[in-house]
């Protein structure tokens, strides 16, 4: 397997993109916090004028904004999943999650939108300026919307944590901002108060009943060739090893059975064709496998495998990252190859319910045109 390797599991801009993420909406509800309390008259104790407030406030917002930045390009440049640069600028004009990305990027044209008011705030007036900067409330709820549409994280405890960590701080510093005024109005006072109750409540249901429910991927928006169910049923012929065949009463060296509309049973085996890419790495290389199956099974097989080049040619492996996406398996298989020798490798790979496959693949890459042809052995295991 000469040439292939580098990092090994989900790509750095991936990771970039989860954390770039992540410190922007912090960021994004110290400036909110800022802009809410900043006008409250304790805000000018001599310890923290009102200028420094300001001042804070203008860096911490500008801060948002590159993060936002880097969480945009690396989600371009991270290409398991299709984002254009322009879906990040002109609202729900993607295909990955049009809604839901499309939030994201309104969230940052309003952003824009407050930054570049804020340096003509002398030619357009403070009041011109005041009604604008009131789209900074609108693009809180809006960017956390965004998040918990379209974050990989959105189940993990400790995101959910962040964000109504979040959330809270904003609805705190609203309360006290309310409770500090001293115009007398009580409609809006109470306008304000209800909608306060209300997002906090709002944001709870629909993250209970969208995105921590499975399924939620393929209601999002996510294209078909992303999911692991998104292959059309189809009735799929399973190939039994010889070995196996052989130790049957028949006596037959080979049988074959058809799976059922919505499952696939190992053994099965199934035919490769694809393409492999290769990228420099700090002391090795990286290489992608990127594999469609046919034949015995319909699906996809996502290898990325990461190692140090050998003198005599080939690699040391020292990492790896497979994914199975098949018709038939109700999820993705994960795993790590365990043995390579050549263009031939073992993966192990499972999911969450308990599904374990032992894969045997056997590959050959074209060095001109880096296609790749080869086939696959799925056996039941992978302890």
């Amino acid at each position: 397997m000469t040439g292939l390797l580098g990092t090994a599991g989900p790509s750095a801009y991936w990771y970039l993109t989860r954390g770039t993420g992540a410190v922007a909406l912090v960021l994004l509800t110290a400036s909110v916090c800022l802009g809410i309390l900043g006008s409250l008259r304790f805000a000018a104790a001599p310890r923290w004028p009102r200028f420094a407030i300001d001042s804070l406030h203008r860096d911490v917002s500008l801060l948002v904004l590159v993060l936002l930045a880097a969480h945009i390009i690396t989600s371009v440049l991270d290409s398991f999943a299709p984002i254009r640069l322009t879906d990040a600028v002109i609202p729900f004009a993607g295909t990955y999650r049009p809604l839901w990305l499309g939030l994201g990027a309104l969230a940052f044209d309003l952003l824009i939108a407050l930054v570049i008011t804020s340096l003509l705030r002398r030619r357009l007036g403070y009041k011109a300026w005041r009604n604008i900067h009131w789209l900074a409330y609108a693009s809180f709820p809006i960017a956390v919307l965004h998040g918990l549409g379209t974050g990989s994280d959105t189940k993990v405890w400790w995101m959910l944590g962040l964000t109504a960590a979040c959330v809270g701080a904003v609805l705190v510093a609203v309360w006290v901002r309310i409770g500090a005024s001293e115009e007398d109005r009580p409609g809006v006072r109470a306008a304000a108060i209800a909608a306060t109750i209300a997002t906090p409540v709002a944001l709870a249901v629909f993250t209970m009943a969208g995105p921590l429910q499975k399924g939620w991927a393929r209601r999002a928006g996510t294209p078909s060739t992303l999911l692991s169910s998104s292959f059309t049923p189809a009735s799929a012929t399973v190939h039994a090893p010889a070995a196996a065949a052989g130790s049957r009463a028949s006596g037959s060296s080979s049988s074959s059975t058809s799976t059922s509309a919505n499952t696939l049973k190992a053994p099965f085996s199934a035919k490769l064709s694809g393409t492999a890419t290769q990228t420099a790495a700090s002391g090795g290389a990286i290489i992608d496998l990127a594999l469609r199956l046919s034949g015995g099974a319909k699906g996809r097989l996502r290898v990325r495998l990461a190692g140090a080049p050998l003198d005599g040619g080939g690699l040391s492996m020292t990492g790896s990252q497979v994914d199975l996406l098949a018709n038939g398996l109700s999820s993705v298989l994960q795993g790590q190859i365990t043995q390579l020798q050549g263009n031939v490798f073992i993966a192990r790979v499972s999911d969450g319910s308990g599904t374990r496959l032992e894969l045997h693949v056997a590959i050959n890459i074209d060095s001109q045109t880096g296609n790749v042809s080869g086939t696959l052995l799925a056996r039941q295991g992978g302890a």
